[in-house]
């Protein structure tokens, strides 16, 4: 699975991409992550070069109508994309780990929205299995210009009731739980764990933790040996 993320931000990703089973998937070659910075791709008369030789390079602009703050051209965004599209078409496609002879790119273009369809486990699961390569938009400031989602048929998803900042954290939560369904991500053992059932609800030793002068104490029922009590408990818990 390859991720490309169009974001203003890259560097936000470094810490998270770099630890754990993110970076190991990374290392393995079992996912891939590029990023497209939109103000890369900035032209014209919002590309400026000042007389001391930096450059000023607008990724905004004022709302038409008026309104608080600013948003994020269609341009730079839509060309940012176009090159992740280039990208993904020079290279062999890949599907779930597996190379696909003669196979062509399946790719999958998310735009983040507050509004958007709500995203869970099951479309997780669901976008590792049809598709090899998905281009993730993450906005700033006010958001997007709104044309973006419309001439790219972009799916508008929401990780959640609330409005952040901008779509760096949603893309994080794409990557990891998405990853987390690529064959070899989390490795045998963990991959087990994520199919049986399981409550929400874990515990290890000491059996009793003594905290404040108050035991707790794990719950009978983990300690039986009973495996169908178990189950059913678990079950209950979830």
């Amino acid at each position: 699975m390859h991720f490309h993320v169009i974001t203003l931000f890259p560097e936000m990703f470094d810490s998270y991409l770099g630890e754990s089973i993110l970076a190991r998937a990374i290392k393995e070659k079992r996912i891939k992550v590029s990023f497209y910075n939109p103000r890369l791709f900035v032209t014209g008369k919002y590309r400026k070069v000042w007389p001391d030789g930096n450059v000023s390079l607008q990724v905004d602009d004022r709302p038409y109508a008026g309104g608080p703050g600013m948003i994020i051209r269609a341009e730079p965004v839509l060309v940012a994309v176009v090159a992740a599209v280039k990208k993904i078409k020079s290279k062999p496609a890949r599907l779930n780990g597996s190379s696909r002879s003669g196979g062509k790119a399946k790719i999958k273009i998310i735009n983040f929205s507050p509004s958007g369809k709500k995203f869970d486990t099951a479309y997780a699961k669901s976008t590792a299995k049809k598709y090899t390569d998905i281009i993730m938009i993450s906005g700033r400031y006010e958001g997007i210009d709104a044309r973006v989602a419309k001439i790219l048929k972009a799916e508008n998803i929401s990780i959640g009731d609330y409005v952040l900042t901008g779509g760096e954290v949603p893309a994080m939560v794409l990557i990891d739980s998405i990853s987390r369904q690529i064959q070899g991500v989390l490795g045998k053992y963990e991959s087990l764990e994520e199919e049986r059932v399981s409550s929400s609800e874990f515990y290890t030793r000491p059996e009793i933790l003594i905290h404040k002068g108050k035991k707790h104490r794990v719950p009978k029922i983990l300690l039986s040996g009973d495996h169908k009590k178990i189950e059913e408990w678990k079950q209950r818990g979830k």
